[in-house]
Order: C-alpha cells, then structure tokens, then sequence
C-alpha cells in the first residue's frame, strides 16, 4: 500500500499539467467555465488573442478532487476551492511563444495555513495556493532519471511531462523568494511568494515577470507556455484547506516591476 500511495505521490507531481489525467468536466467546472471569473481569466498577449480554450478539472489517479466553484467573495469574482484530504487542478491549455511572454497577474485569499505542510518533503508536500504554469522544452537534455520518468508517464498515459513546470506558493515559513526544488523530479520547481501567517485572511494580488523568474529559477530562457493551473492540495497532511482565488491574467512582454518578497 505505500509503494502504491508513493507511485500515485510521482503521478501527481510529475503529470501536474497533463491532460490525460483529466476526468469528464463535472457541471461545476462548466459553471466556471462560463463565469465572469472565467471571462477575466481569459489570456491575451498584446495584440495576439490565445487558442480558445476552457478551465477545466484535472484529477490525479487515486486522489480524492479538490473542489473547485465560482462565488463572488468580498466584492471580487472568485474561485472558491475546498481540500478535504485532497488534490487536484483548475487548469487551462493554451500556447504563448517565448518571444510573447510578459507579465502574470493573479491573486488569493488565504484565511489558514496548512499546519505541517512542508514542500521539500514528500510526506507533507500540500499547500493552500499554487499557481502553476507549464513549458514546453528540448527534452534531449532531462536528466536520465527525468526522462525515465517521461518515458514511464507516456506509457501509463499517452502525453509526456512538461519539460518545466514553474509554481507559486505561499508557505508556512519559508521566506519569499526562496527556490523550492521539487522532491520527486528536478522539471517541477517552486518560487515563494508569501511566507507565514501575518497576511492571512485577506486579499492578496502579485505580479510577476514570467521570463525572468523562469531564468532565476531554471537557469536557462523559457520555452513556450502551454497551460495555466491552480491547485489546492491536503492529501499529504490528510488535512483540510480552503481559499479563494482571484482572476488571472497574463500580460504584454514589458518587463514588470517585482512583486512584494523580492
């Protein structure tokens, strides 16, 4: 039984933003799909307008979904999402050229963390809000343990893992600006932008330069974007979290100011 809880832990966090792991939309999704929130989460990139494209949920084999729904919350349209001993992912396809890649905004509110979440553990790597962003890349160069693990996702699945996956946390204690390397493969890394308790239960908004914190972080220029996620996941911990996210939005390739934490 553990080796099976740790095959379905790689599952989880090496197929992130793969879409065979995705189940039929349930009618909340479609929900969120037409919501407003969902109309100002609709990406565009300077002039150039994004292949079409709808949220959808993206369940894990063998995890308990995340709920995920639209409500308006303290005046803003908002994503709701409710981890009960769980994981999964609102996420959206799309495709945006290195040369296209400019600035991400998005937002949350966070009324609690996760007590023992720890994201460089496997045991207890669960956090209340990610932001997760995929890219495509020149897979010759993985690792042979990464590309072990490609090859294995595509024969249990039919797609590859990302070449990069980039993602957005707040932890419990690790300060902003702190690099976090996945614990199951080096292709997933995290960058802390909110750390501790002291800003909890209110509206919180960011913006970030893509380019530049996917160079501070893999070292190398990004390749294309090719999908968008939030996550909320407790099955670690066997805890419960909730939050609430704001629309997101990506934006010109004008360099952006720092966000607070840098």
């Amino acid at each position: 039984m553990h080796h099976l809880s740790n095959r379905a832990g790689w599952l989880l966090s090496t197929a992130v933003l793969a879409g065979c792991a995705a189940t039929p939309v349930p009618q909340r999704t479609l929900e969120i799909g037409n919501s407003p929130w969902a109309l100002q989460s609709t990406p565009t990139v300077g002039q150039l307008s994004l292949q079409p494209s709808r949220w959808g949920h993206l369940r894990f084999p063998g995890k308990t979904p995340t709920r995920f729904s639209y409500v308006r919350q303290d005046g803003r349209d908002a994503i709701s999402v409710l981890a009960a001993s769980s994981a999964s992912m609102l996420r959206r396809k799309l495709r945006v050229e290195p040369a296209e890649l400019g600035t991400l905004k998005f937002s949350w509110k966070v009324p609690q963390l996760i007590a023992g979440a720890d994201m460089t553990l496997r045991e207890s790597d669960d956090c209340p809000v990610r932001i997760v962003l995929a890219f495509e890349g020149d897979r010759s160069r993985f690792s042979a343990r990464d590309a072990m693990l490609s090859e294995l996702l595509r024969t249990l699945t039919g797609e590859e893992m990302p070449y990069a996956t980039l993602m957005y946390v707040w932890s419990n204690r690790r300060p902003a600006g702190t690099l976090i390397a996945s614990p199951r493969t080096d292709r997933i890394r995290t960058l802390v932008v909110e750390s501790g308790p002291k800003r909890l239960d209110e509206w919180l908004d960011y913006e970030r330069d893509i380019r530049a914190d996917y160079e501070r972080v893999f070292g190398e220029p990004p390749g294309a974007l090719v999908a968008i996620g939030l996550m909320t996941d407790s099955d670690n911990t066997r805890s419960t979290a909730r939050a609430w996210y704001g629309p997101v939005r990506l934006g010109s390739s004008t360099r952006a100011a720092s966000s607070p934490g840098m």
